[in-house]
C-alpha cells in the first residue's frame, strides 16, 4: 500500500510491499546495504537516492536487484527513492564543497569552545537538511554549547558522532607495515575482535608497538591466519614448557610451525628438531 506521493518519480512505499531489494554502497564505503523498491528497472551501475536513519543519500546499485521473497532479510528495509538524476548528481559534488567548508568553521567553533575533541570528518546529506561531524575524544564531550553555535551558522540539523580510533583510520587511511594500504580503509567492511592471544598463537613477540596498527590498536591482519594457527599448534606444547625428550628434559625456547621446526635447550645442551619429532618424542603436559 501506497504511504504517499511527493511527486510521479518519487513513491515511499509501506514496507512490507516491497517486491525488490536492491544492494547500494555509498562512495567512500565498502559496505552494502539493501534497500527495498518495486521498481524493477534499476540495474548495477545505477546510481539512487535512498533514504537512510540520516536522511537522504546517493549511493550506486551494485549488484541487480533481487526478489525480497527469494531473501532472508530480518530487518525492515529502508526504500530507494528514485533514481538518481543530474540534480542530485550536482548536489552531491557541491555538497562535498560545502562539507570543506563545514569542517573549517566548526573546528574554529571548537577551538574557540576550547573542547577536547579531535574533528575527523563533515557530511552533508543530499538534501542538506543535515550536517553530521564526526570526532574522535578520549573522554565524554559536553558539547551542548557547541551544537548551539553549529544551528545558529549552518540553519540545518546537526549531529555529532564520536567515532574510535579504528574508524578514525579507516576514514583516514594510511600505509600499513606491510607496505599496503591500511586494510580498514581498503576492503574491510567491519572490525573483528582482535585480541593479544592471537599473536600468542603465532608465537610473535609481545611487543604491542610494533603489533599496533595505524589506530593504535592490535592490528587486524592477526586475525586473518588466526585458524591456522590454532590447528597447527594443536598437539603442541606451550612456550617456554618444560618437556621430556629421549631421557632429557629441555625447555621449549622456540618453535616455528611454518618451517616446522623446534629448539630445546637444557643446561647441557641445546637440540634442533622438527615439530614431528617433538610430538611423536616428546613427553609434555597431559600426555604425561
Amino acid at each position: 500500500m501506497v504511504e504517499h506521493v511527493k511527486n510521479e518519480d518519487e513513491v515511499v512505499y509501506d514496507q512490507n510491499t516491497y517486491l525488490y531489494a536492491c544492494s547500494v554502497r555509498f562512495k567512500g564505503a565498502k559496505k552494502a546495504y539493501t534497500f527495498g523498491t518495486n521498481v524493477a528497472d534499476y540495474a548495477s551501475g545505477d546510481f539512487v537516492v535512498v533514504e537512510t536513519i540520516r536522511g537522504l543519500e546517493l549511493g550506486e546499485v551494485i549488484a541487480d536487484i533481487k526478489k525480497v521473497e527469494d531473501m532472508s532479510i530480518s530487518t525492515p528495509l529502508k526504500p530507494v527513492i528514485r533514481k538518481a538524476t543530474k540534480q542530485d548528481a550536482d548536489n552531491f559534488n557541491r555538497n562535498k564543497e560545502l562539507a570543506s567548508e563545514a569542517m573549517i568553521k566548526c573546528s574554529d567553533c571548537i577551538k574557540s569552545l576550547k573542547l577536547d575533541m579531535n574533528l575527523i570528518s563533515a557530511e552533508y546529506t543530499l538534501d542538506r537538511s543535515k550536517v553530521i561531524f564526526s570526532y574522535v575524544a578520549d573522554e565524554r564531550v559536553d558539547f551542548r554549547e557547541l551544537l548551539k553555535e553549529l544551528a545558529s551558522i549552518f540553519k540545518c540539523r546537526i549531529e555529532l558522532r564520536q567515532i574510535g580510533p579504528r574508524d578514525k583510520a579507516k576514514l583516514v587511511g594510511g600505509l600499513g607495515t606491510c607496505g599496503m594500504e591500511t586494510c580498514c580503509s581498503r576492503f574491510l567492511t567491519d572490525f573483528d575482535v582482535v585480541s593479544i592471544n592471537m599473536a600468542k598463537n603465532q608465537l610473535l613477540a609481545l611487543n604491542i608497538q610494533k603489533l599496533s596498527g595505524q589506530c593504535g590498536k592490535l592490528m587486524c591482519c592477526l586475525k586473518y591466519e588466526d585458524d591456522l594457527y590454532k590447528e597447527l599448534r594443536k598437539h603442541l606444547p606451550k612456550m617456554n614448557e618444560t618437556v621430556e625428550f629421549r631421557g632429557r628434559r629441555y625447555r621449549v625456547s622456540s618453535m616455528n610451525v611454518l618451517s616446522g621446526t623446534a629448539k630445546l635447550d637444557s643446561r647441557e645442551d641445546t637440540q634442533y628438531i622438527t615439530l614431528k619429532e617433538l610430538v611423536d618424542e616428546a613427553v609434555y603436559g597431559n600426555r604425561r
